[in-house]
């Protein structure tokens, strides 16, 4: 009875062990599973990159667009206000005014249409790589501190053409790409 009943202990110990096994397996598979949709975008062939001049294009555009809501709303509100266009100094109230004017424009167009209007003409599209959908704090990091980044030194905006998903540096920061949705 004792044998009868050791055997029974150790095939009991087995599959308690094989038990484990399968937990650290199945734990496995779901980390797998999980890391394979964070990385959905770089493995989906559909996607394709919007390379410099498609987003330099698309960039022109939108600064048209902004300048001439500037001139067409912020402008004639200032001349009414009998408030000075032309001062010299960075932080004057017409240089405020516009560069909220700038940011709100690419902030809320990338948070609510995943695309400004230069973006849209051109087919592009915001798209982040880590996330299933744009977030705020992705987006204020991407269009406020990216961009206040890139544009302090120009020449960051060129690195565009040299990545292998066509990232700016504010893209790399808020892990997003632009990519071709036409």
């Amino acid at each position: 009875m004792t044998n009868r009943s050791n055997e029974e202990e150790t095939a009991i110990i087995k599959q308690m062990e094989n038990m484990e096994h399968d937990e650290e397996e199945i734990v496995k598979k779901q980390q797998e599973l999980h890391n394979n949709a964070s990385l959905q975008v770089f493995e989906n062939p559909t996607y394709q990159f919007a390379g410099f001049w498609m987003r330099f294009w698309a960039y022109l555009v939108d600064l048209i667009i902004i300048g001439s809501l500037n001139r067409i709303i912020i402008h004639p509100i200032f001349r009414a206000a009998d408030m000075p266009l032309h001062e010299s100094g960075i932080f004057t109230p017409i240089n405020i005014t516009t560069a909220i004017v700038f940011y709100l424009y690419f902030v809320l167009m990338t948070k609510f249409l995943k695309q400004t209007l230069g973006k849209m003409i051109f087919g592009l599209e915001v798209v982040p790589l880590k996330k299933e959908s744009l977030s705020w704090d992705t987006v204020l990091f991407r269009e406020w501190i990216g961009r206040f980044i890139s544009s302090s030194v120009i020449i960051l905006y060129a690195i565009v053409a040299f990545l292998p998903k066509k990232q700016g540096l504010h893209d790399l920061f808020a892990d997003t790409a632009v990519v071709h949705v036409r």
